[in-house]
């Protein structure tokens, strides 16, 4: 095998991630395959040249993929942002006279809020994140799945594994109840009284699309968890975070313990992984 740089746009044949044209990797002339950096490095180390291959004529630069750790809640606050502007515009158009007044005396609708409001969310839910960095966290924040339109919130390799945590920001209670009855067992995320299930099941969507992502490559096995994490929401003093169909409900600093209490990762083995998801799941 040798390392080079792409001449033409291929597909790792670890991840699946899209490898561009002009991207380092490693290629193997026997399989006629390639490999990203990443997914080789996690592989056991073999005595292999390092070959910079550049087009006959072209500036030789060096190679770099910097890691992008994204901003958390950014595209959910520009998406608020859009939809302001819309509404700002749509009002000023229809009413050219009295538009401006209109919006002065108005507010956004409340799906317009529900962004800038999920955005906060997020952002609090990442600084307890980024702050636990000494106990061994790593995170990605605001990353887009392969093939979706959804996001998640934030990735983070932590000892325990691999974190994908959806962040709510949510008023109310936080109960786990059972609706089963006494012959079987039904249990249900309720949120200020209501059914939200719903978000247990979205949560255990972006796991399996984590855990399909690193299906095929060295990195298959490393255990992947999922986990709602609430702010703003009411728990009581001696309140425990709990399970719902494999996912984890939590809230910032109950999540950090969760994700340090095990140790499943190595540091060289979270480091190589780290770069792996970034290039598999870019920002949004």
């Amino acid at each position: 095998m040798k390392r080079m740089r792409l001449r033409y746009a291929g597909t790792c044949a670890g991840c699946a991630a899209p490898l561009d044209a002009g991207t380092t990797a490693w290629w193997d002339a026997t399989a006629r395959q390639v490999t990203c950096v990443a997914c080789q490095a996690a592989m056991p180390a073999v005595a292999m040249p390092a070959v910079d291959v550049v087009p006959a004529g072209a500036t030789r630069v060096p190679p770099s993929d910097p890691l992008d750790r994204g901003v958390a809640g950014a595209s959910a606050r520009r998406e608020g942002e859009r939809r302001s502007a819309r509404r700002d515009e749509r009002v000023r158009t229809r009413h050219p006279r009295l538009g401006g007044l209109m919006l002065a005396l108005s507010d956004d609708p409340t799906s317009t809020k529900a962004w800038a409001k999920g955005a906060i969310g997020e952002a609090k839910v990442g600084a307890a994140l980024e702050a636990a960095a000494h106990q061994g966290i790593e995170v990605l924040h605001d990353r887009r799945m392969p093939r979706s339109r959804a996001n998640i919130d934030h990735l983070v390799v932590a000892p325990s594994g691999i974190g994908v945590v959806d962040a709510k920001r949510y008023q109310g209670q936080l109960e786990r109840r059972d609706v089963g009855g006494w012959r079987r067992t039904d249990l249900r995320l309720y949120v200020d009284g209501r059914d939200q299930t719903k978000l247990v099941d979205g949560a255990a969507k972006q796991v399996a699309a984590v855990e399909a992502a690193l299906a095929r490559g060295p990195w298959d096995g490393v255990p992947v968890h999922g986990a709602l994490c609430f702010v703003d929401s009411r728990v009581g003093w001696f309140a425990k975070p709990f399970r719902i169909r494999g996912v984890l409900v939590s809230w910032p600093r109950e999540l950090v313990a969760a994700m340090v209490a095990t140790t499943a990762l190595d540091v060289t083995v979270r480091a190589g992984l780290l770069h792996h998801l970034a290039r598999v799941f870019p920002r949004a």
